[in-house]
């Protein structure tokens, strides 16, 4: 990641624009450590129903491992489950 030097000043509110800094984040840990720099950490937020995948390490480490052999090409291909389908079931 390229390191971003910047001179800016707060509004006369103490607020600061950060503008395309923000871009994908949803909010920001803060910090202030005993040199009194203010280190902003930025996160994003997941969807509750998928946080078990981040509570369970043994199964992010499989969807990693996983994302990380298709992106190398080595998958199977599975063809096509309709065959299991039963239309009575389809909502």
């Amino acid at each position: 990641m390229t390191q971003l030097s910047k001179h800016i000043k707060p509004d006369t509110k103490g607020r600061i624009y950060l503008g395309k800094l923000t871009e994908g984040v949803s909010g920001f840990a803060v910090t202030v450590d005993k040199h009194h720099r203010i280190i902003l950490d930025p996160l994003v937020e997941i969807p509750a129903r998928e946080k078990w995948l981040f509570d369970n390490k043994e199964a992010l480490n499989s969807v990693q491992r996983g994302l990380k052999e298709a992106k190398g090409g080595n998958f199977n291909e599975l063809g096509s489950f309709a065959e299991y389908l039963n239309d009575d079931e389809i909502e």
